[in-house]
């Protein structure tokens, strides 16, 4: 691999990991716009596994800004990010996945806007990414929580 390939292959995994961050910050602060723009025009998200809906992203964040604000605070952890791009005539490509662990701790909201107990979940996330003319974008993520702890938690 020349120099020029590697340099490319670290920017473009910065690139990544600066999205999927942007995606767990926009689902902490409820930035359903900013969350909308982190996917390509065809981008789905699937949360089934968490109880959740799957579908375009649009669709999605409207169910995530209703759906969320039964909790005051909310904080995306993801951890553990393999990153792994698409091959096209040795340089990294325009497709990559990432898999990550996530630990996402939340509070619900109690009477009269105080806070009340907490709701604790795991799992993994699946990114596929897209180069965009804008840069890189989600196409798709799919969670797999894995377990839940707090109220209502099974």
């Amino acid at each position: 691999m020349t120099q020029r390939a590697e340099f490319a292959t670290v920017r473009d995994r910065l690139a990544v990991d600066d999205l999927v961050t942007a995606y767990a910050v926009a689902m902490d602060d409820g930035d359903w716009t900013g969350y909308r723009g982190l996917f390509t025009t065809d981008g789905r998200a699937d949360y089934r596994s968490a109880g959740g809906i799957e579908g375009d992203a649009g669709k999605v964040a409207v169910w995530l800004a209703g759906s969320l604000t039964q909790f005051a605070v909310r904080q995306h952890l993801i951890v553990n990010r393999q990153v792994r791009f698409g091959v096209l005539d040795q340089d990294t490509g325009d497709t990559a996945r990432v898999r990550a662990d996530y630990l996402n701790p939340m509070r619900f909201t109690g009477p009269d806007g105080l806070a009340a107990p907490d709701l604790v979940c795991g799992g993994r996330y699946d990114f596929g990414l897209l180069r965009t003319a804008e840069g890189w974008r989600l196409s798709e993520v799919v969670v797999h929580e894995k377990w839940r702890r707090g109220p209502g938690a099974p």
